[in-house]
Formats: C-alpha cells, structure tokens, sequence
C-alpha cells in the first residue's frame, strides 16, 4: 500500500486470519422486509463464525430467514481493516454440536445467561485494508 494506493483488497486468507483475530463484529439480519444488524462477541476459527445469543429477536430472525452479513474490523494508528463474511446463520440444536460449541473460547462479554448458539457457514469473503492518512488536498 502506498500513499497513491491507500486502499489495498484483502486475500481469502488475509481475510480468514483477521476473523480469527477478531472478537466483536455486527450481525445484519432481514426478515418480513425490515433488517437489522447486532453488535455481537464471536468467534472464528476461519472457517466458520460462532456467536452465543439469548431468546430474542436475532435468534426469531435467523429462523425466519438464514441469509446474513457479518462484518468485523480493526484500526491502528496508521491503518484499519474490515472484513465482510455472507453467509447462512442456523441455531445449533444437537447436542453434539452444543458439546463441541462449548468448546470455542467464546464468553459473553456481560453477565446475561447466553445458552443459543448460531454458527455461520461462511458463502462469501471479502475486505479491505486503509491507510490512515490526511485527507488530501481539495
């Protein structure tokens, strides 16, 4: 990346190790035409994305409709990044599954009973990474 260059497209596996750094992301659902996006704790080991939720509406949306967008992101003082992952979102129901979920180093970030697990099947991958520079002249 250059100062002529300040935005640069990230690889798949660019983008796959950022998630897997990352711990906060936003979750955009839609259901019966009106969308909606949640600031959630995760985790990724790359290939897929875990979140733990309780009863409520994102849990209510993903059963209505699966599609969703994720997206996490980072800066430093001299650059930021953003992943966007689209995928589908299906609440684990096996007790397998739940087991192995309990696994991940995934904790709630406040003290709310957070029992649901989603896990996100990853479709599409993409980022970005800025240069944190002036604005330019006008």
């Amino acid at each position: 990346m250059s100062p002529d260059e300040p935005v640069q497209e990230l690889s798949r596996d660019e983008c796959r190790e950022l998630l897997k750094r990352g711990e906060l992301g936003r979750l955009a659902t839609a259901a019966g035409g009106e969308s909606d996006i949640f600031p959630v704790n995760y985790y990724s080991d790359g290939d897929r994305i875990l979140i733990r939720t309780a009863p409520g509406t994102k849990l209510l949306e993903l059963t209505v409709h699966s599609a969703v967008a994720f997206e996490t992101d980072g800066y430093t003082d001299d650059e930021a990044w953003s992943v966007v992952v689209h995928g589908r979102a299906r609440q684990l129901d096996s007790q397998a599954e739940v087991d192995e979920a309990d696994q991940a180093p995934l904790r709630p970030w406040i003290p709310t009973l957070k029992y649901r697990y989603v896990h996100i099947d990853i479709d599409a991958l993409s980022g970005r990474r800025f240069l944190r520079l002036p604005e330019p002249e006008r």
